[in-house]
């Protein structure tokens, strides 16, 4: 008996020195398991694999789903794709796979407040992280502000060097609160920087042909858009406000 206990505890020293969360928290129930199915020692020794694997697993996304500061709430479960058509299922659905940040493809959606924009791109998000993909969520005008302290502080290089540990960034909101043009040049830089070595997934309800009053420019605006554009998958949401539909379906009870 003394004996099993020290071999227990000496298991226990062992895993936890070896950083093997999902054995040293299972090796017990296998060990269960193995001796009541008359395992081989592969079939053990598998299972225990499975179950560090799984741990692992869980605790990265877990840790990238933190660190991606994406609306937990905004989930592919709780959104409507009834309200999109085939096509636009159709491509969700493309979308889910992950294979477009193979290709560094941007994903830019367009529709009118309230269609949901931003929660379609939070969802594909969600599903993105469950596949170790690292992904960040931010809206444009935080995204700028945080780009020009960076610039201002010389030192916009380095914060672009930590954008590109992402998969994907998420922008919501491009043109929704008018900025400055210091403010747009940042973000040009970022498209720059971005294009072809990573993915952009943003939202908007200005068609392209008015994004000039977000670039101030019409040059940078045309270099703007041609390098989103150039590899990108578009998701155009003619639809009302959700918001709005929700409303009239409460005033007709």
């Amino acid at each position: 008996m003394e004996t099993a206990i020290n071999n227990k505890q000496m298991l226990d020293k062992y895993l936890l020195e070896l950083h093997l969360p999902g054995i040293r928290g299972y090796y017990e129930e296998c060990i269960r398991l193995a001796t009541k199915g008359n395992d081989s020692f592969e079939s053990f020794l598998l299972r225990l694999l499975e179950k560090e694997q799984e741990e692992r697993h869980h605790n990265r996304v877990a840790r990238f789903l933190r660190d991606s500061r994406l609306p937990v709430e905004k989930k592919l479960e709780n959104l409507d794709l009834n309200r999109f058509s085939n096509k636009i299922r159709q491509q969700v659905r493309t979308l889910l796979h992950g294979d477009f940040l193979d290709r560094n493809e941007n994903v830019l959606i367009f529709g009118n407040p309230g269609s949901g924009k931003t929660h379609l791109l939070c969802a594909i998000g969600q599903e993105l992280v469950q596949q170790n993909r690292k992904v960040l969520f931010t809206t444009c005008s935080l995204l700028v502000q945080d780009l020009l302290i960076w610039k201002k502080e010389l030192k916009l290089k380095k914060r672009l060097k930590w954008l590109s540990k992402y998969d994907a960034i998420i922008i919501d909101d491009i043109g929704y609160v008018q900025q400055s043009r210091e403010e747009m040049e940042v973000l040009f830089t970022l498209i720059s920087d971005k294009y072809e070595r990573g993915s952009l997934m943003l939202s908007s309800n200005l068609p392209f042909s008015k994004w000039e009053k977000i670039f101030k420019s019409p040059m940078v605006t045309v270099a703007a858009i041609d390098r989103l554009v150039h590899h990108s998958i578009i998701i155009e949401l003619n639809l009302d406000s959700y918001r709005l539909e929700e409303a009239k379906k409460g005033c007709t009870k």
